[in-house]
């Protein structure tokens, strides 16, 4: 037998495999609150013993649920003592008391004649002609009456309600509304409406116009026209192929053209960059200071006019949880009050038994539905109750965050919380994925509060978060004609006890998405 002959081996190994509901636990911790919304409402859509609290019909508690899914498993389920611990079980629920009747004992006498005489009424209003029950008076005068329509006479092609709710306007829509106002050849109109299907987010034309000409069939001529229509729309700078050219565009519609502002960004928009001043009036022969207001107003200018209507809309944020102080302490109240509370539906619970439903396939499906309504509802309080722990933790570590601010924030790892409440490590990262507290200071994200330390003053840690902060606010205060490098803002945290070097604050300072010292330098 060769060596890459096939052969048969017998091994032994270990693998951990996860359950459904060990699947759907994971899956119920990390979701914030809306998204467990729209969750439950879905599984309460798929699994009919599962019901919100407050519909009508029986309730079983899990603990009946969980006797009647044993009664199943039983070795022989139809032996009478299994039948009577059901229904003890399930006695205390769903009995319902008769309705008594007050009135007087002879009553019960009158009963039949009662019934007799419903029957015989009953029986003369069906011997009648049901022409003869029509009241046509009644039904002309609400016919001729002016208020009055018909269901047929309903259009069947009027547009429905909700075509006239509102709806996000996109870049797209909004240029075309507005050259839906312009007078101008229909075939620069057609060209003007490709060039604006060839916009890109940003409002910018990314698409060569020959490009477009040979691929959608449009003359030359024709798309240059549309493209100066379409550079006349709001926003001003839409249909740019550059950002030259959208802040040209920007400048010409406040009339600017051939000011200060307008020469800088034509000529010697480089320079701007690079914020040299005195070089720029030297080129242009003006003083500075036209220089610095051209500048001003340049700065003003928007590079992406088209982001406004094709960015990303506003993100709904809901607390998870809200963290309030009560006299010395602090309360952790978890938000579940629109949250549906489930239930189970006591109605399935006949179709367990093997005498009321003989049918195997349906008692396994109706035993399957009631195990995994019962998961899910352990899934949600497992949780609720994980999401509780964490934020007492995370309460008990920052309660000087609590009472001062953000800068007292204290550096916390998800393994300390982790192991303090008894959890791996990543069941706390899931339960603070996503979801958000309601602080005394505002809302943050449950994530924010965990940061790693870094050597601070005499031998104590702090946060990245605030140390990020501490280089933000040295640029901030620094001289704009002479800005601190990154190795003096080493060394004055150095001098601070804080230990950190050029390129931990260089990757800091990226981060905070502030530049070099060459471009914050005011050259004048």
């Amino acid at each position: 037998m060769g060596p890459l002959s096939p052969r048969l081996q017998i091994s032994v190994k270990q693998s951990q495999i996860l359950t459904p509901g060990l699947v759907q636990m994971v899956k119920v911790l990390q979701l914030n609150r809306l998204e467990l919304r729209d969750m439950i409402a879905e599984e309460i859509a798929q699994n009919p013993v599962l019901e919100e609290t407050g519909e009508s019909g029986d309730e079983l508690t899990p603990a009946e649920v969980q006797v009647l899914l044993e009664a199943e498993r039983a070795p022989d389920p139809s032996d009478a003592e299994v039948m009577a611990v059901t229904k003890e079980a399930t006695a205390g629920t769903f009995e319902v008391e008769a309705e008594t009747y007050d009135g007087p004992e002879t009553a019960d006498a009158t009963l039949p004649s009662a019934d007799f005489d419903t029957q015989a009424e009953t029986a003369a209003a069906q011997s009648e002609d049901p022409f003869d029950q029509i009241d046509f008076g009644s039904y002309f005068e609400d016919w001729m009456d002016p208020g009055f329509r018909s269901p047929g006479a309903e259009d069947p092609d009027k547009p429905s309600f909700e075509t006239f709710l509102s709806s996000p306007i996109t870049l797209t829509s909004h240029l075309r509304q507005q050259l839906a106002l312009l007078v101008m050849d229909p075939e620069v109109r057609d060209a003007a409406d490709a060039v604006i299907g060839n916009l890109d987010d940003t409002g910018y034309l990314s698409v060569p116009l020959d490009e477009i000409a040979e691929s959608e069939g449009y003359a030359l001529e024709n798309l240059e026209r549309a493209l100066e229509e379409v550079q006349c729309l709001d926003p001003a700078g839409v249909g740019a192929r550059s950002l030259q050219e959208c802040l040209l565009l920007q400048l010409e519609s406040r009339h600017g053209r051939d000011g200060v502002a307008w020469l800088i960004v034509r000529d010697h928009l480089k320079l701007v960059e690079n914020k040299s001043v005195r070089e720029l009036a030297r080129l242009l022969g003006r003083p500075i200071e036209h220089i610095q207001t051209a500048l001003e107003v340049i700065r003003h200018l928007d590079p992406k006019p088209g982001i406004r209507y094709s960015g990303p809309g506003a993100r709904q944020v809901e607390p998870d949880v809200y963290v309030f102080k009560d006299g010395d302490d602090y309360v952790i109240q978890i938000s579940d009050d629109d949250l549906p509370q489930l239930r189970l539906n006591g109605s399935y619970r006949k179709l367990l038994d093997r005498e009321q439903e003989p049918n195997k396939d349906t008692r396994n499906y109706i035993k399957e539905r009631f195990q995994s309504a019962l998961q899910l509802i352990r899934n949600i309080e497992q949780r609720k109750q994980t999401i509780l722990k964490v934020c007492h933790s995370i309460v008990r570590r920052q309660t000087e965050f609590l009472e001062h601010g953000i800068d007292y924030l204290r550096p916390m790892m998800i393994k300390e919380i982790a192991e303090e409440i008894g959890v791996h490590a990543s069941t706390v990262s899931r339960a603070v994925a996503g979801k958000y507290a309601h602080m005394p200071h505002g809302v943050f994200e449950l994530r924010f509060f965990f940061s790693e330390a870094v050597q601070g003053p005499s031998g104590g840690g702090i946060p990245l978060q605030t140390l990020k902060r501490m280089v933000k606010k040295m640029i901030d205060d620094e001289d704009a004609t002479k800005p601190l490098t990154d190795d003096q803002i080493a060394a004055m945290l150095q001098q601070q006890g804080i230990q950190v070097t050029r390129r931990t604050v260089a990757k800091y300072r990226e981060d905070l998405k502030i530049p070099s010292t060459h471009h914050r330098r005011e050259r004048n």
